[in-house]
């Protein structure tokens, strides 16, 4: 196992959709154990392939709730439906998020309550797991990252202009740029 190079905000494969898996094989198995590493090293509570360069539709998660449940396993080809959203801003406390590919920086974005992923497993086994609160907010995230948006692109204007500014102010925005999980120290 390693741990992969993340791909920062403005690398082509982060802004377009990603192509379904259709091989479920020894290199499937290598890559979905290097996301984990890498994941976990980060750290993160979930990594889509397009953020380590590798178009395919599939994510990591690993996540501990309140009441102590740990989860964690991998989406492949997911599908994942949403419960509607208020139209309210979102909570600065409690709704913010962070994106490994625009690391160290976090912003409030509204994301639905609840959420309905179904996806295959490496063995090619369906399941579905019907989410709440941060769950379905990671479900959400990684599920973006596979349409080529990131949560940066949802976030609202006044959020927005802050984040063109720390893509200027930072070298970002350009093909090429990542990070290494554990070596680079991204701290401003």
């Amino acid at each position: 196992m390693a741990v992969l190079p993340i791909r920062i905000s403005g690398d082509p494969v982060l802004h377009s959709p990603a192509a379904p898996v259709t091989d479920f094989d020894d290199s499937l198995r290598s890559l979905v154990n290097d996301m984990f590493e890498t994941m976990d090293a980060a750290p993160g509570v979930g990594l889509a392939a397009p953020q380590v360069g590798v178009p395919l539709r599939l994510f990591t998660y690993g996540w501990v709730d309140d009441e102590g449940t740990r989860w964690r396993g991998v989406a492949v080809n997911p599908e994942l439906w949403i419960t509607p959203s208020t139209v309210r801003p979102a909570d600065e406390d409690d709704e913010c998020e962070g994106c490994l590919s625009f690391p160290g920086e976090r912003f409030p974005l509204r994301r639905a309550e609840k959420a309905m992923l179904r996806a295959v497993d490496l063995d090619g086994a369906a399941f579905e797991i019907i989410a709440g609160g941060w769950l379905a907010r990671i479900f959400q995230h990684e599920f973006d990252h596979l349409d080529g948006i990131l949560y940066v692109d949802r976030i609202e204007n006044d959020y927005q202009r802050l984040a063109a500014r720390i893509i200027r102010k930072r070298g970002w925005g350009i093909p090429g740029n990542s990070w290494l999980p554990g070596v680079d120290d991204l701290e401003d």
